[in-house]
This record gives C-alpha cells, structure tokens and sequence, in this order.
C-alpha cells in the first residue's frame, strides 16, 4: 500500500461499531446523574468534550470525556480589578468537595467496580464489551470578564484544591468553523496526524503525545494547506509548519503566540503537559515515519 492511500484510508472516523460504545457509554453516565436523587435539585450540564465531541478521535484514542457542570454556582475573574461588580457570595450545598462526591457516589452506583477515583481531577470508568473509557469530569460554571462582556467556560477543581479553567464550547465552536473553512479536511488531517502518532508508539519509534496536543498543533496550520491535493502533500504541509513554527523560545510578541484550539488560552505555558520542543521532535519523528522528502 503506498503511502497517499494509507493516509487516505486513515481520514475517516472511528468504525460504527466504536461509535455505538461512545453513544452507549455517555447515554449510561447520563442516566447514573438522572438515577441519583441528591441531583435531583441540582442545575447540571451534562455534555461531551474532547476529541469525541469534536469528532476527530480514533480506535486507539476513542475515550469518551464528559463534564458534568454545576449551573448553581457561577466562579468569576476579571481582567482589571473593579471591571465585575459581585452580587451576594454563593450560600448553597454545592461546594466542589459535595460535587465531586455526590457524582462519585452516582458513578460507583452504575458501575460497580469499575470506577477509578485516584484521578486527581477526572473519575476514570473502564470499558465493558459494550462501552469504552470514560473519564468524568464535575466543574462549575465560569466566566471571565472584560471591560465590554465577558468570556464563558468551566471551572474544575482538582483533589488539592488548584483549580483550571476549560472552554469546551470555543474549541467545539472553532474546530467546526475551520473544518468548514477547509472543505471538511481539517478534521480529516486531525485524524491522519493522531493515527500516525499511534503507529509510531506501537511501533516503538516515539513517545505517546497527547491527544488533544496533536489536535492544537494542526490547528494552528493555515487553512490553505488543506486544500492541497493530495493527503501527502497536506500532510507534508502540516509537519513543516508545526517543525519550522515551533523553532527557537516562545516569542515575547503575544500577536505571534500559539493559542489551543478554543483560541482562549495559550498552548504552550507553564504547567502545561508539552512544551514548544515536544511538537517539534512530533513534527520531526512523523516526517521520518512516513518517509517524506523535501
């Protein structure tokens, strides 16, 4: 098989098959909430994040990730003091200990041993023969407020206490905007680039890398490169502009910064997971993988 038709064949979603276990596994973690009385007052958001919202996951990466998101109570920041006025401070039971066990004691409920909670901040549950992996996330409402509006995301608390912040509906909402914007191949290439990272680690010729990395790293590909004509050459496009985008130390000009796909948070910061060079030794190993030339 010649490298332009693998890389086409590995264009296209998870099977059919996985994509029943994705549907049934967040269906059962809906119905664990609905079943659990002590939710039962409670304004939860229950929605799908990830690559499995943005349907650009694959077999090997086919987690589904759920957050299931307080609406009680609404977290803030500003970006200059006295921009938010508060109204009187939050009074209600739902604190981020009491979320995080009443959700635990609803999961551990559906699935009997098969529940992981040493996560620091997701609850881990194993897949059945009819369900694949889930991590289950509790989190709270967030908005962050400039001088015009404000900016709305999740808040999650991990065991410790740190906290992060998450913007699920910006990456849903800007990943569906590029795939539009390149004739459905943005997220076709996302795809293309994650099964190639798989094959590499089965193959022992480099690390894991995150998920939801690969998915940044292309993100920030110019939209004109998918339109090349073949999967070889958009490919080849992609690696060279994540290889030659990431030399050198992070610029100092914000302007020139890579931003993760929900375009709120810069991708390369201190406490993230992967750091400028870890995308270019990616770049680089996938480029000697396929067997590409210049």
């Amino acid at each position: 098989m010649g490298l332009e038709e693998k890389l086409a064949g590995w264009t296209g979603p998870s099977s059919s098959t996985e994509q029943d276990k994705q549907e049934r596994t967040e269906r059962m973690i809906r119905e664990a909430i609905k079943e659990h009385a002590a939710f039962d007052a409670c304004d939860l958001r229950i929605y799908a994040k990830g690559s499995y919202a943005n349907n650009t996951n694959v077999k090997t990466d086919s987690d589904v990730d759920i957050a299931v998101q307080c609406r009680d109570v609404m977290y803030w920041d500003e970006a200059k003091p006295g921009i938010h006025t508060s109204t009187s401070p939050y009074q209600g039971i739902w604190t981020p200990t009491k979320l995080r066990s009443e959700l635990q004691n609803a999961l551990v409920k559906k699935f009997p041993g098969q529940v992981d909670t040493s996560g620091s901040t997701a609850f881990r549950i194993h897949s059945g023969s009819a369900r694949v992996d889930a991590d289950v996330v509790p989190c709270f409402n967030y908005r962050y407020y400039f001088a015009s509006g404000g900016r709305d995301g999740a808040k999650v608390f991990k065991k410790d206490g740190f906290s992060l912040i998450n913007y699920p509906d910006q990456q849903l909402a800007n990943g569906r905007d590029k795939n539009n914007r390149t004739g459905k191949n943005y997220k076709k290439t996302v795809r293309i680039m994650k099964r190639v990272e798989n094959a590499m680690v089965l193959d022992g010729k480099h690390r894991e890398v995150p998920s939801f990395f690969v998915e940044c790293l292309v993100y920030h590909c110019p939209d004109d490169i998918f339109s090349r004509s073949t999967w070889t050459d958009v490919v080849r496009g992609v690696i060279n502009h994540i290889y030659h985008g990431l030399d050198g130390a992070e610029p100092s000009d914000a302007s020139q910064r890579w931003l993760e796909v929900s375009e709120c948070k810069w991708l390369f910061q201190p406490g993230q997971a992967w750091t400028r060079a870890d995308g270019r030794a990616f770049a680089q190993a996938t480029w000697t993988y396929l067997g590409l030339t210049s």
